[in-house]
Formats: structure tokens, sequence, C-alpha cells
């Protein structure tokens, strides 16, 4: 057999960092907390190794010190000290290493063997399902991106800073809006006021906005996008789950032409009208905003289209249209449960890409014609738990042209209640004044 087909056969694993692992553990049992992120039993290849990893991870959480008398006990114990090559190999792996020092270094070494093993399996498990003609490709495609990410999610660990590096990155931000004067320490929307109450829309944050029907959600959303993206020329995300592309394009060339919405879907434009339109189409043509409008998009479609928007586009906000029209990928579970696990990947979202995301929300329909509260956001408590911050639309007339738009919540700044213009023909927001 070839060095190459013979490689190809064994999978990837490193013995000798398995050993010097577990051998600085039994050395210094306070190596432990240190790799315990990094590493689950199944990473190690060889199945003792395997058994006496899980024998110590019971001893620790136990609250039992760990050396070799306590995990040959515990081995014995779970009759497994045989199968793990007795008391003399367990006593073995003290001598692997003189130092627990670079017990993290063995690790990751462990851990990335492990990766790469998934990796070869995943991928022949890919390659065999693709194969196969009764499978439809949008599951098979699905399915594969949804593993990978699952592998990709094992590599990034947790861990903590000492207050002396936080606060010196604080100061670091600090600084640089002192030196930059600006007057927000976020994105801001657009409106004044509410820039004032946010300081605009801050980095990492989850941000829902709450409305019910026909209050102008979708339209409050577009209008902070397009603030965003064609005058401040920040990149804009925007996933729509109930419009078409083309029909949020309508409504934005509608908004910037200040052109009634019904007269330009009918074509009942005069050449004044044609001409507002091809203006408004230049500025939207060189706005940095990137529109998804899949209809049934799944949780894991929405976060890889999202990373790749970042990636490639550099988006620095993202909103999503809206929460509750969200597939989520376990479709056995009640549906309070599925929008609590796609509010907290969304929360966990904005956390991965350092972005803003807000989500648009529907409010239950014992709301109408009152003002909303954070119990009222639909399907799930969580929404309201995971958001950073929310912020309702609410009229108690759908005919006039006043919204109340309602800080109600704002984990690191204060709440409270501002009015701003809806103009319904041309499915736009704009500060009171304007139209007073």
């Amino acid at each position: 057999m070839s060095t190459g087909n013979l490689r190809d056969a064994i999978p990837s694993h490193n013995e000798e960092a398995e050993i010097a692992t577990l051998g600085a553990v039994l050395i210094d049992a306070e190596a432990l907390p240190t790799i315990i992120p990094l590493l689950r039993p199944e990473d190690f290849y060889r199945g003792a190794h395997q058994r006496i990893y899980e024998a110590v991870l019971a001893l620790f959480d136990r609250g039992q010190s760990i050396d070799l008398i306590t995990l040959s006990d515990e081995l014995r114990t779970r009759g497994t000290l045989e199968l793990c090559g007795g008391g003399a190999y367990v006593s073995r792996l003290t001598s692997a290493v003189p130092t627990s020092a670079n017990v993290e270094y063995y690790a990751r070494i462990v851990q990335a063997s492990s990766i790469r093993r998934t990796l070869a399996r995943v991928s022949q498990e890919i390659i065999s399902r693709a194969h196969d003609e009764s499978s439809e490709i949008s599951v098979i495609l699905e399915d594969a991106e949804r593993r990978i990410f699952e592998i990709s999610d094992r590599n990034q660990t947790g861990t903590y800073s000492p207050a002396k590096e936080i606060v010196k990155l604080t100061f670091d931000a600090i600084e640089r809006h002192y030196h930059s004067k600006t007057e927000y320490t976020g994105i801001p929307c657009g409106f004044k006021d509410l820039d004032q109450l946010t300081m605009g829309f801050q980095s990492s944050e989850f941000i829902v906005i709450g409305a019910r029907p026909s209050v102008g959600k979708t339209a409050f959303a577009l209008t902070i996008a397009a603030n965003m993206a064609i005058r401040q020329k920040i990149p804009v995300g925007f996933f729509s789950l109930e419009m078409s592309a083309m029909a949020i394009m309508q409504r934005l060339l509608s908004m910037e032409a200040r052109l009634d919405s019904q007269r330009m879907r009918t074509g009942m434009l005069s050449p004044a009208d044609f001409s507002r339109i091809t203006e408004a189409c230049g500025r939207l043509y060189e706005a940095p905003l990137y529109i998804s409008d899949s209809p049934d998009l799944k949780l894991l479609d929405l976060r890889a289209q999202a990373r790749r928007m970042k990636s490639k586009q550099d988006v620095k906000i993202i909103f999503v249209d809206y929460i509750t029209l969200i597939g989520s990928e376990n479709r056995d579970l009640p549906r309070h449960e599925q929008i609590a696990e796609i509010s907290r990947s969304l929360k966990s979202l904005a956390r991965e890409l350092g972005l803003p995301v807000i989500a648009l929300s529907q409010v239950r329909r014992e709301t109408e014609g009152k003002k909303p509260s954070l119990a009222d956001l639909r399907e799930s408590g969580s929404i309201e738990q995971d958001a950073d911050v929310v912020i309702f639309i609410h009229t108690e007339d759908l005919k006039s042209e006043v919204r109340e738009i309602s800080v109600a919540k704002q984990r690191n700044g204060p709440v409270g209640d501002i009015q701003l213009s809806f103009l319904s023909r041309y499915t736009k927001f704009e500060p009171l004044e304007r139209n007073a």
C-alpha cells in the first residue's frame, strides 16, 4: 500500500498529543478547566483515552481530586480499567510530560485531529447523499451546510479576559468617540429623537421592532435602511420573508421619489413623475443595500447568507422582516420553542458578526387600540428576554398619519416615546415636524 493510501485509510489522530493532554491533567488537576471548553471525550481517537477522559470529567464534576489513585478507582468502578490498559498504563501517562504548562497546546492538537476526522466522515456522507437520486438537492444542500457549520462552531470556544484588557478596549472605544466628535456611538437611524434615545443602533445588539399588521413595521424598517444605505452609504443587509425584492424596491422608489405607491404600481405616471423615479433609481443604484427575498428561509440559511453578506459586502447592519416567518430546523418542536430557538440564534448572530440585527415581530391581537407592552410580543417570551432593544410602533387610528414610536426596552440606555409621521401613500416615515 502506498503512503498516500495508508494516510487515507487511518483517520487523523495524534496519539502523543492525546497522551500528553491526559498526562498533564494528572500532573496538575488545575490544568483541566483550560481544556474542558476544547475537548469532549469523543475527540480522543483511542477508546482507552476516551474512557480515561470521561472518568476525569466525572471526578471533576463531583468535585473530587484527580490523581492516579482516584482515577484508577473511578475506572475500576466503571468496569473500564482493564479496557484502558490497566493501572500500569494509567500510571505511564504521567511520565509522558514533564509539566502541564503546554496542556492547551496539546489539547488543540487533539481537537484539530478530531475536527479533521469529523470533516472526513461528514464529507463522505455528503458525497453518498449527493449520489442518492431520491433525495431533493435543496435538502442535501441544507443538511450539508448545517453539518459543516456545526463543525465550524466546534472551533469557536469561549474564553474570559482580565479586567485590565477589557478596560483598555473600552477606553480605546471611548477615546475614538471623543476624538471623532460624532453625536452617536452606534449607527444612526436618521430620526434624531430616536437616535438620541438609543445613541444609534449598537454593534452586537439584537433589536426587535414590534407592531400590529398595517401599522407600518416594514415601512419603518425600510425607511431606516434607506436612511443608512442611501444617505450615509452604510452597507445594509435586508432579509424579506414576506415581500419580493421587486416589491421592496417599488416601496423604496415610492419613498425616494415621493410618489404615490399605487400610481407607481398601475403605471399612471406623468413625464415629471417618471423623471423623479429615474432620479430615485440613480440614488438606489449607488446605495450599498443587499436584499434577500427567500419566502421560506430557514434559520440556517439566513445565518449562512448573513455571514456571506458580512464577508463579501461588509454589511454593518442586518434587518429581518420578520422573525415569525423564519423556518426552524426543528419542526417537531412546539412553535413557541421554535421561535425561542430563532430568537436566541439571531442574538448570537449579532454577537458573532459584531453588528446590529434588527428583527420585525408582530404583537398580539389584544393590543389593537392600545399601547403594546413587552409581554405582547407574539409566539414566545424569549424574544422579550433576548432582545437588547425593543421598539413598538403604535396608533389608535390606522387612518392617522401620526405613529407613536416607543422604546419599551433598552438594556444599556433609557426608554421613552417619540412621534413620527407615517405617509401611507409613500409607505414612508418622516419626522413629525416636517408635516406639522
